[in-house]
């Protein structure tokens, strides 16, 4: 049976070919695009299962593919992965509050591509599990529904900002987001939560949740994530 379809959109034929090899290696269909008008009518036309989005392309560039693709209701869906230069790391954290789901810093190995877009399509397979559910990373237990926290089964009393921040980081383990991802996460509620804050409320959540607190990690640079 295919495997999944993967878009790559990279202007460098070189890196193009060993992007598609070790993808075919590994059982994906490839398609090369080697600008971004190109490569976004590729996601509109082909509606591939992952995207390999460069941010420094010819012409439309990957920031503005990216952020046409999360604009667009009908392939917004479509998981990306981008891939960076060092000195873009402003961009990356353009491109991850426009959506993108993780990114590479150039020169990256095959290997640790193909592990990162297998755990993009994992994770984007279990959205589809109900958010009600209650969920269970380890020692740590998260009630939906009653806003409960345990630790070892241990209750933990957390404010209802805390609870949000902390639900919206372990409902997608692995993944990074800025802090102005986790203010919009909250916004709007009952606490002023702002970029600056984030950090204050992070430092907060740690402590109480005590021998789990290494679940939350921060990411230098970028912001923070739930351990996979």
């Amino acid at each position: 049976m295919a495997r999944e379809h993967i878009l790559v959109i990279e202007d460098e034929e070189d890196i193009q070919e060993l992007l598609r090899y070790n993808l075919q290696r590994e059982g994906y269909r490839v398609s090369l695009a080697a600008s971004g008008e190109r490569g976004y009518q590729l996601i509109c036309s082909e509606k591939p299962d992952l995207v390999v989005l460069d941010l420094m392309l010819p012409g439309m560039d990957g920031l503005e593919v990216c952020r046409r693709v999360k604009q667009d209701v009908a392939v917004r869906h479509i998981p990306l992965v981008m891939a960076s230069a060092k000195g873009e790391e402003s961009d990356v954290v353009v491109g991850l509050e426009l959506g993108a789901d993780d990114y590479l810093t150039k020169p990256f190995s095959p290997k640790v591509l193909v592990a990162r877009i297998k755990t993009v399509l994992r994770r984007k397979a279990r959205e589809v599990q109900n958010e009600e559910c209650v969920l269970v990373r380890e020692e740590l237990t998260l009630d939906p529904v009653r806003m409960l926290v345990k630790v070892s089964d241990v209750s933990v009393d957390l404010t209802a900002t805390e609870y949000r921040v902390l639900h919206f980081l372990a409902r997608r383990p692995g993944w990074v987001f800025t802090r102005q991802q986790i203010v919009d996460s909250v916004k709007g509620e009952d606490y002023p939560v702002t970029e600056r804050s984030v950090d204050v409320q992070l430092v907060g959540l740690r402590k109480k949740l005590g021998p789990a607190a290494d679940m939350i990690e921060t990411v230098r640079g970028i912001g923070y994530r739930f351990r996979e």
